[in-house]
């Protein structure tokens, strides 16, 4: 198997990326860089286009695609999620200078791009909707159209060869789960156990419940936990419930157990913990594209599998003000604008005006997300002034004025760096990295490796 730190495992994936970028690799100080991992990879080469009137397959760019393939088999090999690399010219002509970069211990891997992630900060912290819990609703009920005996007599008479599970291995799944399990999500696993290899034909059982029912043993509680969200988007959502909602705006619930999913990734779960407008026992989709939040899909799993209902209800959303804003050229036209006493988030884009003072947003209680566009703050030391950040986003040259004025933020949970994926080379980002980590006593990031030969 090929070593991941051997040059000649990179050397053709180097060849393409030395014909594609000729004159950026004979030029001392300019680099090219990416991210390969063993499930995607962002590599700066161009696809080539599929021919007219035909799809695009991968033997239309079959080099790189082998190219690649070398190292995400030696990061299978080595056991690694993945590796950032940067490219540089090195001294003797038609040579190359390959940096290896490895995940360190206080950062979050970046997405698509060789720039170190979120900075980890503080042991073990969690973006603040990650933390939050289920606000208690203690006027909530099972909608009326909850019926355990008619959910299990529709479901016998539309599966008559269905096996259902046993009181033991009910039992074993109410103690794996530590709590038991709904009535209506009981009676549904009494008639049907969920086992793929009891049916035929799987399409039968989805047809008839709604979604792909999961076998008992994989049922399990979609709390906060079991959705990974990584902390540059925790940091920028914010929780919210009003009173017109019937599902809690949480990344998750100690309350949403799941029992099926859509065929799509989407998990379907029965929620303990509805909003104000919700039902106990009600039936939401939890989507595996979006960090925070779930829908409702029926009241009841009655509702669900006997009635066939799977769209909700229609929500009249109250105007309220925005937990989350965004200040730039299209949205709120200003700091003025965003700042009131709820804000949590506050996200300043591309600004083609005056730079902006963040003193309207000074001592907001609850503000406890900055990031920044480059350019759009008329100082960037005011951010000292905001008491309550936990997460700060800034481009370099911003950084760089913090730590040299000594202004960074103290209490700050993770903080990111917005390089430009291309225009600034990952080293640098990471050298201004290892300086904000070290300011907040956290390790560098160090597991650099550097290669050197001939690209051809």
């Amino acid at each position: 198997m090929p070593s991941l730190h051997d040059f000649a495992t990179w050397q053709p994936l180097l060849r393409l990326l030395h014909v594609a970028h000729a004159e950026t690799l004979s030029t001392p100080g300019r680099h090219v860089a990416g991210q390969i991992s063993p499930g995607a990879w962002s590599v700066p080469l161009p696809f080539r286009p599929p021919q007219p009137g035909r799809a695009s397959q991968i033997s239309d760019n079959q080099e790189q695609f082998d190219a690649v393939g070398r190292i995400v088999e030696a990061l299978e090999e080595d056991g690694s999620d993945g590796v950032s690399f940067v490219v540089e010219a090195s001294s003797a002509p038609g040579d190359v200078r390959l940096h290896l970069i490895g995940p360190g211990s206080s950062v979050e891997p970046g997405v698509a791009t060789a720039h170190p992630g979120t900075l980890l900060l503080a042991d073990g912290a969690l973006p603040e909707p990650v933390r939050r819990l289920p606000d208690p609703v203690p006027d909530a009920v099972p909608a009326p159209s909850a019926d355990v005996e008619l959910l299990q007599r529709t479901l016998r008479e539309r599966l008559p060869d269905a096996v259902g599970a046993s009181e033991g291995e009910i039992a074993a799944a109410e103690a794996r789960l530590g709590m038991p399990l709904p009535a209506e999500l009981r009676a549904l696993y009494q008639v049907v156990r969920g086992r793929y290899e009891d049916w035929d034909d799987y399409r039968e059982p989805y047809d008839t419940i709604g979604c792909e029912l999961l076998p008992l043993g994989e049922v399990y509680v979609a709390d906060a936990a079991s959705r990974r969200v990584l902390w540059r988007f925790g940091a920028m959502a914010a929780v919210e419930t009003g009173p017109e909602d019937a599902v809690q705006g949480l990344v998750g619930s100690p309350g949403w157990i799941v029992f099926g999913d859509n065929g799509g990734g989407d998990r379907i779960a029965v929620d303990l913990t509805p909003g104000p407008d919700g039902h106990v026992g009600q039936v939401i989709v939890i989507g595996h594209e979006g960090n925070i939040g779930a829908g409702l899909v029926a009241d009841s799993l009655t509702d669900m599998v006997v009635h066939r209902h799977f769209d909700g209800r229609p929500v009249q959303r109250a105007e309220r003000l925005p937990l989350v804003a965004h200040v730039n050229r299209v949205s709120l036209p200003g700091i003025e604008a965003a700042a009131h006493p709820g804000l949590e988030v506050l996200s300043i884009g591309v600004w083609e005006k005056e730079p902006l003072s963040l003193a309207p947003a000074f001592g907001l209680p609850r503000l406890r997300t900055l990031s920044a566009h480059p350019g759009s703050l008329a100082d960037p030391c005011e951010i000292s002034r905001l008491t309550h950040l936990e997460y700060l986003e800034l481009p370099p040259a911003e950084w760089r004025v913090l730590l040299d004025a000594g202004a960074v933020p103290t209490g700050l949970l993770a903080a990111g760096i917005e390089a430009h994926r291309q225009r600034d080379n990952p080293l640098q980002t990471i050298a201004l990295a290892n300086e904000i980590l070290a300011l907040c006593g956290r390790p560098p990031i160090t597991d650099i490796t550097v290669l050197e030969g001939t690209a051809s």
